[in-house]
């Protein structure tokens, strides 16, 4: 799949531009294109986040992958950073999203995430970013072992049709208080679980299944749900 790298300036104090990669169908469907966020312990180019980039742009998704300030300064440095603040992991994922808009102004925006990356997207969404749906994968509902840390405060204020993908074994995620709180969700929200998979979807190998095959499982959940999509 072809691929362009781009430079996307946030009008910060400093000034700081971050790198992304949009990934290109070869074949485009003409749909919604794709701003895919990365997790808390990894950048955009972990395996995980390029496989799916790279999956997604073969269904005819052009998508969007970028890096959080701090897994910028990870990447340059060679060491581990904490996560950013909240202010500035939007400051940053805002942009992201306002250059893909950019790119393609006639075409619906999913928000998607894996983790902290999905959570960041909610949180946009809440505050009235525009876009046409949320994907989150490995939503973290809360930290592991506090189940009673909830990040659901704003999920009253989610009007977005949502996509939650989530993994049977995620310690991140206990799948009970998850049904239980998208009860409180505003909008539309739809919960595909993803059997013996833990919180970055890895299964055990005695389940049989592959890594590629629990890919090629979540990128089909989202193209069956974004075909659904009202237009």
């Amino acid at each position: 799949m072809p691929r362009e790298a781009l430079d996307i300036p946030v009008d910060l104090d400093p000034p700081l531009t971050i790198r992304g990669w949009l990934d290109l169908p070869e074949h485009d469907a003409l749909g919604s294109v794709i701003l895919l966020a990365h997790g808390a312990g990894v950048g955009m180019d972990s395996p995980f986040m390029t496989d799916l980039a790279a999956g997604l742009a073969q269904r005819g998704f052009p998508v969007l992958r970028f890096h959080y300030a701090y897994a910028q300064r990870m990447q340059d440095e060679g060491k581990r950073r904490p996560p950013d603040r909240r202010p500035l992991l939007e400051a940053v994922h805002r942009q992201a999203a306002a250059a893909l808009v950019a790119r393609y102004a006639d075409r619906p925006l999913l928000l998607t995430g894996k983790s902290m990356g999905g959570r960041m997207s909610t949180y946009l969404a809440a505050e009235g970013l525009r876009a046409a749906g949320l994907v989150l994968f490995g939503y973290p509902l809360h930290p592991p072992q506090r189940t009673d840390r909830q990040r659901t405060e704003h999920f009253s204020q989610l009007h977005l049709p949502a996509l939650f993908l989530q993994g049977t074994r995620d310690a991140l995620c206990d799948l009970d208080l998850l049904r239980a709180a998208l009860k409180l969700y505003a909008g539309d929200a739809h919960l595909h679980e993803v059997e013996g998979a833990d919180h970055g979807f890895s299964v055990l190998k005695r389940s049989g299944r592959t890594a590629l095959e629990v890919q090629a499982e979540l990128i089909d959940e989202l193209v069956r749900w974004e075909a659904g999509l009202p237009s």
